[in-house]
């Protein structure tokens, strides 16, 4: 599930599991969970940004 990529510190804008992701968009393997509405936290090195991979899945299908 690839999104276009978001910098740290604009706010979330879907639940889930995000991958940080270099510049270019290449592979990290790291990871955080950040909810809805809360400001994605700054990443490792400079440049990098976040891509959504795992939406978090609720009852109400939001």
């Amino acid at each position: 599930m690839s999104t276009k990529p978001i910098k740290s510190g604009n706010p979330t804008p879907k639940s889930g599991q995000y991958e940080v992701v270099g510049p270019r968009g290449g592979k990290t393997n790291a990871e955080i969970t950040s909810t809805k509405g809360h400001p994605l936290p700054p990443t490792p090195k400079k440049g990098q940004a976040y891509v959504l991979v795992d939406p978090t899945k609720h009852k109400s299908g939001k």
